[in-house]
């Protein structure tokens, strides 16, 4: 049984966990980060974080200044800096009294009917506690074509439906979707009710330690809005706001369930 407050799917991409020139962890927004969903909890929402940043957490262990190319290597960082990357949230909610649970998954953990199924029995266990936050990251170290092409995108949207999340939360390194005509940074457009009538504004722009754009966000926030599951896409950046976004408001892209016909 859900609490009070929301069942909330965070999905922290790589160009907000990571710097734009060097790649490697920006700790100041992980600080923010942390400090933001510790508050959330507390406020009584039920919070389930999927995140990137495992490559770029392991670049510093073999003197890497940028995203590797090599598939062999995106393996290697990913798992050194897998630990790396969860030791730094262990340590970050324990400032707050809060505990983390770490589950990596594969594509494959939704594509069998009983894998599925454990993956929701674990996290509905996790969430009878209120001082748990369920910390998802796709095995990059051995998942090839996620760590590729994934960006995590496919995976917050998937589980999001699996949880029955109330909301779907995209924190990249921009405050929401931009028209055509936008004439600076803040314009960007604040609701949308029809998915189709915004796909031609996707830029095909992608940060240096990105994987995934807009366009494969989009994908997915309509995967999540087709079970049901309002979305948003906000600048992670500034993660102070998402007490605000969780209430319905705050600076961001809110994408809306549509209403059934006739109602």
């Amino acid at each position: 049984m859900k609490p009070s407050g929301k069942r909330v799917v965070i999905k922290v991409g790589t160009g907000v966990l990571t710097r734009q020139v060097t790649a490697e962890l920006d700790h100041a927004v992980l600080s923010r980060l942390i400090q933001a969903v510790s508050d959330v909890a507390k406020e009584g929402h039920q919070v389930l974080m999927v995140t990137s940043g495992a490559v770029g957490a392991g670049l510093h262990a073999f003197e890497l200044v940028r995203r590797p190319q090599d598939t062999g290597m995106l393996q290697a960082c990913a798992a050194v800096g897998q630990a790396r990357l969860m030791q730094i949230y262990d340590s970050g909610f324990r400032q707050y009294h809060l505990k983390v649970a770490q589950l990596l998954l594969t594509n494959e953990d939704f594509e069998v009917d009983k894998r599925r199924e454990n993956v929701r029995n674990t996290i509905d266990h996790l969430f009878t506690r209120n001082d748990i936050v369920p910390i998802i990251n796709e095995n990059d170290s051995v998942a090839i074509f996620e760590l590729k092409t994934g960006d995590n995108d496919r995976l917050s949207a998937q589980v999001a439906r699996l949880v029955d999340a109330d909301l779907l939360i995209v924190f990249t390194s921009v405050p929401g979707l931009y028209p055509d005509n936008r004439k600076d940074d803040r314009d960007i457009i604040r609701e949308v009710r029809d998915i189709e009538s915004v796909a031609g504004f996707v830029s095909g722009e992608i940060g240096k330690g990105s994987v995934g754009g807009m366009g494969s966000k989009l994908r997915w926030v309509a995967h999540a809005i087709d079970g049901g599951i309002e979305a948003v896409i906000a600048d992670g950046k500034h993660p102070e706001q998402l007490s605000e976004i969780i209430a319905g408001q705050g600076f961001c892209t809110r994408f809306v369930v549509p209403s059934p016909r006739g109602v």
